[in-house]
């Protein structure tokens, strides 16, 4: 029976299991490193957040983007924006480099079983865990609007489910959404010769502004600080003090986890939008109809007037619901037996990630409800795995050691937290544990 069996390998996955590792617990990792990433990402595509603010977490503070980018010969710079294709080698760079050997393997039920947890999977005999930490990524919480229900497969898609947007060329594409997602791809889409339109229920678009630079006068750094999600004292709080989120009362969380850090496009993304996609703000969908190969989309202004949009396709960029329903891997009795965050859907946690079910942890998305909005984003990665990784050695303590758990850290990998590299000196506390 291992100690820890971490199942996802995307960002927080990848630092679980390097913290793990390093703990010397006997971890096996599951799943298709930076999948996310590497399979729902169109070629072209930008990392929104700051090089800097993007770093997967080792427990001695290395194997940073800022490293795997000098090993090309490259700079990753402040403002300066990184391809998503950069970024998914670094993932694939750092699980070689700092965390235990992926297994490729697709999970399809974790059940529990006795003081532990039996983990079945597609390609072998099912696995025992004394502990178990979910890092599913965001692809089982794909949210489409309820008015493109009735529609058929082929007349509507998830921003999350292209690779390669080409294939829309010359075609009317309705896309759903106002924030940097719906954003980019339709702005990818004119630059690939489709003809989009964006529809949304803001009566405008957010833009961020221009990030400041890093070496700022004393006074305008302690106005505006930098942090791992933007500049200023609010993104400052969410980004760097999560576990003061934890502390406030489970409907203040609630709010803040759907309501912080809203849509908004990245400033560098402003002028390739503006000048090709046309757009339909304040108008909001309420029915959509097949008509042969075409789609025709009900959409209601904000006078109360009606609106007939005609398209080939649609695309909603209408982001994730963070709902533990849709966890389906997940025993439903366990599921039905988790308590949850008020009426989010996602589980109440301690403060080492663990969930109401002894054993059973939980990263990323759904844990944003617990710990605040700097769970949608990778730098949320840092806090998560170090804290995660001590919630499991209690929880392992508590039940008793385990006889000849020999863990599976590389050697030559110290344990200490270290400074981060590639965080200009001055810099709030940036969580490695």
């Amino acid at each position: 029976m291992d100690d820890l069996v971490v199942i996802g390998a995307g960002p927080y996955g990848l630092s679980i299991a390097a913290h793990a590792a390093a703990a010397g617990l006997g971890v096996r990792l599951l799943g298709r490193p930076m999948a996310s990433w590497r399979d729902h990402m169109p070629d072209g595509m930008y990392l929104k957040s700051e090089p800097w603010s993007s770093n997967l977490s080792a427990p001695d503070g290395r194997h940073t983007l800022a490293d795997y980018c000098a090993t090309l010969g490259m700079t990753a710079e402040h403002g300066t924006p990184l391809p998503i294709g950069t970024f998914s080698a670094y993932g694939m760079w750092f699980a070689r480099q700092a965390a235990p050997e992926v297994e490729e393997v697709t999970v399809l039920e974790v059940t529990p079983q006795g003081d532990g947890f039996r983990v079945r999977t597609a390609e072998g005999p099912p696995l025992l865990a004394r502990a178990v930490a979910l890092a599913v990524g965001v692809m089982p919480f794909v949210r489409h609007p309820g008015a493109l229900a009735d529609l058929p497969p082929a007349h509507y898609s998830h921003s999350s489910g292209h690779r390669d947007l080409s294939r829309f060329a010359g075609r009317e594409v309705a896309v759903l959404g106002a924030g940097q997602a719906a954003l980019e791809t339709a702005a990818l889409l004119a630059e690939q010769g489709a003809l989009p339109c964006l529809v949304a229920r803001r009566s405008r678009l957010n833009w961020n502004t221009v990030p400041q630079p890093l070496d700022r006068p004393p006074m305008r750094a302690l106005r505006d600080p930098h942090s791992g999600l933007g500049t200023g004292w609010r993104s400052w709080v969410w980004s760097e003090l999560p576990w003061a989120v934890r502390r406030l009362p489970a409907p203040t969380r609630e709010r803040i986890a759907a309501t912080a850090l809203g849509p908004a496009g990245a400033w560098w993304l402003r002028d390739r939008f503006e000048r090709r996609v046309p757009v339909l703000l304040g108008h909001r969908l309420h029915r959509a109809v097949a008509v042969g190969e075409r789609t025709r989309l009900g959409l209601t202004t904000r006078a109360g007037e009606s609106v007939v949009l005609d398209t080939a396709h649609v695309i909603a960029a209408t982001g994730f619901a963070p709902e533990l329903a849709r966890l389906e891997l997940l025993d439903a009795g366990l599921r039905a037996a988790l308590e949850t965050v008020g009426g989010s859907g996602a589980p109440e946690l301690s403060p080492g990630f663990e969930s109401s079910w002894p054993g059973l942890f939980f990263a990323g998305l759904l844990t944003a409800p617990s710990f605040g909005p700097s769970m949608r984003f990778v730098h949320g990665a840092g806090f998560t795995a170090g804290r995660l990784v001590r919630g499991v050695r209690k929880r392992l303590g508590a039940r008793g050691p385990r006889p000849g758990s020999p863990g599976v850290a590389r050697p030559g990998r110290a344990a200490s937290p270290g400074p981060v590299p590639g965080v200009p000196p001055g810099h709030p506390k940036t969580y490695l544990r």
